[in-house]
């Protein structure tokens, strides 16, 4: 038999658990909301925030409405090494790099319209077309490859407040509010730029020889009839990213540098795949205003020599820097001409 006096005792600690839960639950939410670890909501405060996301897919949201922005470059980890700073200096602008490892062209479809919705006439526009592009997989030109805030792109940003109450943000909350007391140190730029690799002078040949002998080969099967003379798929969703922009952004359409050893043997389908895309992204920047087409990823001196890389598909930071020095030459005219470096297709005021 349940005396009244126990039944009080058992309400009081009932109520007592929910108020500790609410009042909690309560404080924990608004330290998220006041720290903002994502840079989106509408009524935060006017706090210094950095990207501490490890995902980038949480960071570039913020980032593409920046108005100290003029310039973007859209890509996946073959890209990310392009830096900013450099870029600025050899074409001018002010770029932001949003190249996201793993990102499939569906993503960078997303990203870029997120960064030309703030931005409604860039000055430059990198996209850097590799495997993601011209190897074709389910899905990829219709979903994310990685966890993705859909509620960041293209949505009314109060809706961010109903997407705050997570452990992820709450451990996102944790890590930027470490980053503004200085107790942690910044591992990605404001302008999201990040080096991935190594420092180049922890660059080790045989390690590295390891890693080529490991990895997965190209596939070298004979291509079908016809195959290296059709264009993917995915070349209509990179067209549809290029009308969006107007005539006078200049936009650069690259192949990155990967391994000769990715390639594949003339008449493979990993080599009819690679010029299908080529032929694609040609026809594209010829009738596109003010486009270049450009690509390191062919068999050359730079591609051929294991050296140039850390694994077949990322090249390190020197190589890095000659890219960038040779897409100026190519985009400027001033300079000599790299011989890793293929114009696929050039206005001819350029």
């Amino acid at each position: 038999m349940t005396l009244p006096g126990q039944v009080r005792a058992w309400r009081r600690l009932c109520l007592l658990a929910v108020g500790t839960i609410v009042a909690v639950g309560g404080g924990l939410y608004l330290f998220i909301v006041m720290v903002d670890p994502w840079n989106v909501l509408p009524f935060s405060p006017p706090l210094a925030r950095i990207p501490v996301t490890s995902n980038a897919r949480y960071t570039m949201p913020a980032l593409a409405r920046n108005p100290l922005f003029d310039s973007v470059v859209v890509g996946t980890s073959t890209s990310r090494l392009m830096q900013p700073a450099m870029l600025d200096r050899e074409l001018g602008g002010h770029f932001l790099n949003m190249a996201m490892n793993s990102a499939s062209p569906w993503e960078q479809e997303r990203e870029m319209d997120a960064f030309l919705h703030s931005h409604r006439a860039p000055r430059t526009v990198m996209i850097g077309v590799d495997a993601a592009w011209c190897h074709e997989r389910p899905g990829s030109l219709t979903t994310p490859n990685r966890p993705w805030p859909e509620w960041m792109y293209g949505h009314p940003a109060w809706q961010g407040y109903l997407h705050m109450a997570s452990l992820y943000a709450l451990q996102e909350a944790a890590n930027e509010f470490l980053w503004m007391t200085g107790h942690k140190a910044q591992r990605f730029g404001t302008d999201g730029y990040a080096s991935f690799v190594p420092p180049d002078s922890q660059y080790d040949p045989v390690r590295v020889a390891a890693i080529f002998a490991h990895w997965a080969p190209p596939n070298t099967a004979p291509a079908p009839p016809g195959m290296a003379d059709t264009p993917p798929a995915s070349m209509r969703l990179l067209a549809a990213m290029l009308e969006r922009m107007p005539a006078t952004t200049l936009k650069i359409v690259w192949f990155p540098p990967a391994s000769a050893t990715l390639h594949g043997p003339t008449g493979s389908v990993a080599a009819a795949r690679l010029q299908a895309c080529r032929l694609g992204v040609t026809a594209l920047a010829a009738r596109t205003p003010n486009t270049i087409a450009l690509d390191f990823n062919h068999d050359s001196a730079l591609t051929l020599n294991s050296d140039s890389f850390w694994d077949p598909l990322h090249y390190r930071i020197p190589v890095a820097h000659r890219v960038i020095a040779a897409i100026t030459t190519a985009v400027t005219g001033n300079g000599q001409p790299d011989p890793a470096l293929d114009i696929l297709y050039k206005p001819a005021r350029h």
